[in-house]
């Protein structure tokens, strides 16, 4: 059992202003995983004042930006030491199968060293050449740092969610205070001992698990100068209504309902293949889940079948397990959320060709649920609108490729979605119609070179390389 009994409080583990601590508990058997002390508003006070004296002092923002490059690069590299201990207790927390939280540490290697090519040839100062209407003038365009970041991250995938926030503020010389969500105890507390041996200056992050009550306390703070928030769009309309009022800086990553556009010539084994992972990764916990599969009429049937038998074919079960593909939902109210709206869809209209709202067999001390495909989907069914957060996949006709692009594009969302095609140019002329912030032709990983980020209510901003550093930067013009 893993035991955090301490906050990691401006550099330093500190007693907590209250001690109870939170249980957290297994989503596969509900097992006790370990204990961990949550924050109040009274530990938000504290970070926030740790971080507003070091960046006040200068002492990492005045740092040169090769240096704080190499210390983040040690970050990096201890993390990658303990890849495997993080996996280990995402899963075990999250319920997150054991093949998605190993695969992810790869994946964390390629979105930090992104980060560092980026600072490394960032545009952090630059003289403007004189004009002809000012010839006179000199111009000094400088990069600044927003000041105080609060970080506010969800419990879908808690380390990538941290470091795509905590390195590019970190980087650009910012003072971090990361929230993170109570499920994430454990594992952010691995991440602030990471951060711990790095060596960084007092003040400068603070690492707090805390309730959403807290979350609030802390991005309404009036020390904090910038928040940064991934999580559904319900909790970031409320956080840009704060930001808005405080005239904060904001970047938003929301919910998501992607489509995946099959043409007519696209390959079905191979689209099957990469739907596996990008309609269900993590459970189908994943904002840039596609989860709504767009058919062409001709090929419908074929492509609910290939479906049906693909998801039917999966493992549910002990995330541990290296044979699992999909594990639990993180709580019970997740599980029955995700149930709800398999009977919502039922009662639609829409037509289950696998799985349904039982529990699967032998799995109800958890929070499981059947994955579920459902056929003779309407557009305007709940189950094709909102962002369900689990294993639940829709299949739509559509008549032409106007058709689909219009449907792909009738949605409040806009963070990712794919399309599938023996015809790469072609897939690539459709994905330039699809009104959405990233689009991946026939499987293609996203990079994290390039930003990312929701157009629509999927959010505002972007992160991932120069663009989301600077993200964490201001303007700075000094003429002469």
């Amino acid at each position: 059992m893993i035991t955090y009994d301490r906050l990691y409080i401006g550099g330093a583990w500190t007693e907590a202003s209250e001690p109870a601590q939170l249980e957290i508990l297994s989503p596969h058997d509900r097992s006790l995983v370990g204990c961990a002390a949550q924050a109040q508003p009274a530990d938000v006070d504290r970070a926030v004042a740790a971080a507003g004296a070091s960046f006040e002092s200068r002492v990492w923002r005045d740092v040169a930006p090769a240096e704080r490059i190499a210390l983040l690069r040690k970050f990096n590299e201890l993390r990658e030491e303990q890849a495997d201990r993080i996996a280990e207790v995402i899963t075990a927390e999250n319920g997150s199968a054991a093949w998605f939280t190993r695969a992810g540490q790869a994946g964390l290697t390629r979105q930090a060293n992104a980060y560092f090519a980026a600072a490394e040839n960032f545009d952090w100062e630059s003289t403007l050449t004189p004009s002809e209407t000012n010839a006179r003038v000199r111009s000094v365009v400088r990069r600044e740092p927003v000041g105080v970041v609060a970080a506010v991250i969800p419990w879908n995938s808690p380390f990538s969610s941290a470091t795509s926030k905590i390195l590019p503020a970190l980087l650009t010389g910012n003072s971090v205070v990361l929230k993170v969500s109570p499920e994430n105890s454990l594992s952010m507390g691995l991440l602030a001992e990471l951060v711990d041996r790095v060596g960084l200056p007092a003040g400068v992050i603070s690492v707090l698990p805390a309730e959403r009550e807290t979350s609030e306390y802390l991005i309404s703070h009036p020390r904090v100068d910038k928040i940064a928030f991934t999580g559904s769009t319900r909790a970031g309309r409320r956080i840009a209504a704060i930001a808005g009022e405080q005239l904060k800086r904001v970047s938003l990553e929301l919910g998501g309902k992607s489509a995946a556009v099959i043409l007519p010539d696209a390959d079905l084994a191979a689209v099957m293949s990469g739907l596996k992972f990008g309609s269900l990764l993590n459970n189908g916990e994943s904002c840039i889940a596609q989860t709504r599969i767009l058919a062409p009429r001709s090929r419908y049937e074929e492509v609910v079948a290939a479906l049906a038998a693909l998801v039917g074919s999966l493992t549910v079960g002990d995330p541990r397990d290296p044979e699992t593909f999909i594990g639990p939902m993180v709580r019970g109210d997740q599980q029955q959320r995700v149930r709800d709206y398999i009977g919502i869809g039922i009662d639609e209209g829409a037509r289950p060709v696998c799985g349904g709202p039982q529990i699967p067999p032998g799995l109800s001390d958890g929070f499981y649920v059947t994955p579920t495909v459902f056929a003779d989907v309407t557009p305007d069914m709940r189950i094709a609108r909102e962002e369900i957060f689990g294993p639940v996949l829709v299949v739509i006709a559509y008549d032409d490729i106007d058709d689909a692009i219009r449907i792909a594009n009738d949605s409040e969302y806009g963070l990712s979605g794919g399309v599938w095609s023996a015809d790469e140019d072609a897939a690539v002329a459709v994905a330039r119609r699809i009104r959405t912030g990233t689009v991946t032709i026939n499987g293609a990983p996203v990079g994290f070179d390039g930003p990312f980020g929701g157009f629509k209510a999927s959010g505002i901003g972007r992160e991932y390389g120069a663009v989301g550093l600077g993200q964490y930067t201001e303007y700075q013009t000094i003429t002469v």
